[in-house]
C-alpha cells in the first residue's frame, strides 16, 4: 500500500523531457512508482488536469531567521518551493557568540531589510556553533532548508568588535578552523560579499568587505576538504573589475567547487554589462574553475526609502549620508549645497540607473499631511506641477515625510528584446535561474513569486519557453549545481517533493503589504493562484492554497544530503 498516490496528472519530471500522463506512488517520503497505478493508498490526490512537477529549489534566500517563527518559509512554499538555501551573501546567523547577537540582529535589519522588532521578538539567538543552529531546526520545519556558512558571521565570531579591519595570519587560521567545524556540522558551503550595497546598522561596510584575497582563498580552500559543499559570492554591482574576476576564479579553483555569484539582472539596456559579467565564467573555465551567475527571471521594481538606505547607500558618495543619524541625515537632505553634491555623485554611475533616474521614480507611500495624495504618482509629474527640478522634488517629499517615503523604482526590461536575452541567459550554462532573496528586503522586493511568475505569465502567457524547460530551470538545474541529492526531479527513488498545479491558472496573486510578522512587522506578500498541492518528503504542506501545518521538512546537511560538484563539472 502506498502512503500517498497522485492520480491522473501530467508528470513533468524536471529533466526537460516532455510531460507524460502518469500516476505517482509515494512511500516512506520517496517516489516508488510512476505509471498506471491501481494499488491502494492511505491518501489519494486527484491531479486530473494538473501538472505534477518537482518542488522548486530556491538557492538564494535569507530564511535563516524567519524559519524560526515561520517553519513553512512563506510565502515561498505557497508558490511551490520545497527546498530553500539560506546563509547567502555571508549573512548566516551562526556561528554566534552571545556578545554579538545585538550587532548581527541590527545588521540584518539594515542590510537585508528585516524588521528589527520582529528579529528581537521571534528569534531565540541562543545557539553558538553552526551545528547547534542546525540542530534547533531538525524536526521543526515544513520545507527542506540548508544553510551556507557566512563570512561576516565567521569574522564577527573570531574578531568580535575588531571585525572591521584586516585580519592577522593567526586570525585567518582561526576563521578557517571555525569554517571547518561549521561545514563538518552540515553547513552547505562558504558564502561572502564584497558588494558596496552591504553595510551594517552603523553604515559601515559589513565585516566580509575587509577581507584580503589571501583570506578568501584560505576559506575557500577549507571548503574543498568537505564533501557536498559549494561557494556563493556577491562581487558587487555592474561590470566586474579584473580583481573581482580573478578573485572569483581563484576561490573556485582553491575550493574545487562552483562559485555562484549574485545577481545578473538582464535587460536590453544593460546587456553589454551583463555580457561582460558572464565572461567571468569563461575566464574561470580556462583556469580550471567554474563561476555561475544567478540570473533573476523577473521584471521587478524595488521599494526603497531614505530611512533604511538599503540600495541607496550604494550610489557613489552616498555611503556617508547613511552613516549619519536620522536627524543629521535630514539636515543634509534639506541643504541645497549638499543636495547638489549628492546628485552629482549619484549620476556618475550607470550601475544603479533604475534608482538615479529621479523622474522615473514613483511615490509608493507617504506619511506627512502635506504629501497626501502623492502615492502612486510619478516624481516627474509632481515636479512639473510644482515647477521644480525632479531631484529637488523627490527630496522635498522625503524630508517632509521624515525619511519614511516609500519610493518605487521603474520596472526595467519589460520589452521584447529584454525577454529574448533573458531566455538565452536561462539556457546558458554560465547562469542559473534564481535570486528570489525571499526572507529579506521584506518591504522592498516581491521576487518570492519567482516560480508562479515563471510558470504563469512567462510560460503560459508569453510562451517564452516550454513548460518542461521552465520546470527544469526552477528545479533540476539549481539542485544539480548545489549537489542536492535526489531532489529537483520526479523519478523512482527521488524524494517526493512535489508541486501540483493547474497550468491554466497558475500565477502570483496580488502583491500587498501585510502586517503579520511577530511584533507587528510588515512585509510584502502574495498568495499563489493555481497551486493546488505542495508535498515535502511525501507529506502535503499546502492543500488548495492553504497550509496544512504538517512539518515534514529536513535540514539539508553537506555530505549527508548533498554530493560534491567539482569545479570542472558541466
Amino acid at each position: 500500500m502506498f502512503d500517498c498516490v497522485v492520480l491522473g496528472g501530467t508528470v513533468v519530471d524536471g529533466t526537460g523531457t516532455p510531460g507524460q500522463p502518469a500516476d505517482v506512488g509515494i512511500q516512506g517520503g520517496r517516489v516508488v512508482a510512476i505509471g498506471d497505478l491501481d494499488e491502494p493508498a492511505v491518501r489519494t490526490i486527484d491531479a486530473d488536469g494538473l501538472v505534477v512537477a518537482p518542488g522548486v529549489v530556491d538557492i538564494h534566500t535569507h530564511y535563516d531567521a524567519q524559519i524560526h517563527w515561520d517553519p513553512y518559509a512563506t510565502p515561498s512554499s505557497l508558490h511551490g518551493v520545497t527546498s530553500v538555501i539560506g546563509g547567502n551573501c555571508g549573512f548566516s546567523i551562526a556561528p554566534l557568540h552571545e556578545r554579538d547577537a545585538d550587532y548581527v540582529t541590527r545588521m540584518l535589519a539594515r542590510v537585508e531589510g528585516m524588521p528589527l522588532a520582529t528579529l528581537l521578538d521571534a528569534v531565540p539567538w541562543d545557539w553558538e556553533t553552526f551545528g547547534e543552529y542546525l540542530d534547533r531546526l531538525e524536526g521543526c520545519i515544513g520545507v527542506n532548508a540548508g544553510f551556507l556558512v557566512g563570512h561576516t558571521a565567521i569574522r564577527r565570531y573570531v574578531l568580535g568588535d575588531e571585525s572591521h579591519r584586516r585580519a592577522t595570519e593567526s586570525e585567518v587560521a582561526a576563521m578557517v578552523e571555525v569554517l571547518h567545524a561549521s561545514l563538518a556540522a552540515g553547513g552547505l558551503g562558504f558564502s561572502s560579499s564584497w558588494a558596496r550595497t552591504h553595510n551594517d546598522a552603523e553604515g559601515n561596510p559589513v565585516p566580509s568587505r575587509f577581507a584580503t584575497r589571501d583570506e578568501f582563498i584560505a576559506l575557500s580552500s577549507a571548503t574543498r576538504e568537505h564533501t557536498g559543499t559549494t561557494l556563493e559570492f556577491i562581487p558587487g554591482i555592474g561590470r566586474f573589475t579584473d580583481e573581482q574576476i580573478d578573485l572569483m576564479t581563484a576561490m573556485s579553483v582553491a575550493a574545487d567547487r562552483p562559485l555562484n555569484w549574485n545577481l545578473l539582472d538582464v535587460t536590453a539596456a544593460t546587456w553589454a554589462d551583463c555580457a561582460q559579467q558572464l565572461s567571468a565564467s569563461d575566464h574561470a573555465a580556462e583556469r580550471g574553475g567554474r563561476v555561475v551567475a544567478l540570473a533573476l527571471p523577473l521584471v521587478s521594481a524595488m521599494r526603497l526609502n531614505f530611512k533604511s538606505g538599503v540600495i541607496l547607500d550604494a550610489l557613489p558618495g552616498w555611503e556617508q549620508l547613511f552613516r549619519l543619524p536620522p536627524a543629521d541625515r535630514l539636515r543634509v537632505l534639506a541643504d541645497p549645497a549638499q543636495r547638489a553634491g549628492l546628485r552629482a555623485s549619484a549620476e556618475t554611475t550607470s550601475a544603479l540607473q533604475a534608482v538615479s533616474r529621479w523622474g522615473e521614480l514613483t511615490i509608493g507611500e507617504t506619511f506627512a499631511p502635506g504629501n497626501a495624495g502623492l502615492a502612486g504618482r510619478g516624481v516627474a509629474k509632481i515636479a512639473a506641477e510644482r515647477g521644480i527640478d525632479e531631484f529637488q522634488c523627490l527630496l522635498d517629499i522625503v524630508v517632509a515625510d521624515d525619511l519614511r517615503t516609500v519610493i518605487v523604482t521603474p520596472a526595467m526590461g519589460d520589452d521584447e528584446e529584454s525577454w529574448r536575452l533573458r531566455r538565452e541567459t536561462w539556457r546558458d550554462p554560465r547562469a542559473v535561474v534564481g535570486g528570489s532573496d525571499s526572507g529579506a528586503h521584506l518591504d522592498m522586493l516581491d521576487t518570492f513569486t519567482m516560480a508562479t511568475s515563471v510558470l504563469g505569465p512567462i510560460v503560459r502567457d508569453r510562451q517564452l519557453i516550454p513548460l518542461e524547460e521552465a520546470v527544469q530551470i526552477l528545479t533540476d538545474v539549481p539542485a544539480r549545481l548545489y549537489g542536492i541529492r535526489d531532489r529537483g526531479r520526479v523519478g523512482i527513488g527521488t524524494f517526493a517533493d512535489l508541486m501540483i498545479f493547474d497550468p491554466e491558472r497558475i500565477g502570483p496573486g496580488q502583491v500587498h503589504l501585510r502586517t503579520d510578522l511577530p511584533a507587528r512587522g510588515a512585509r510584502l506578500y502574495s498568495d499563489a493562484e493555481g497551486v493546488e498541492h505542495v508535498l515535502v518528503n511525501g507529506v502535503e504542506v499546502v492543500r488548495e492554497s492553504s497550509l496544512t501545518h504538517e512539518r515534514p521538512g529536513v535540514v539539508l546537511r553537506s555530505g549527508r544530503d548533498t554530493d560534491t560538484v567539482h569545479a570542472a563539472a558541466t
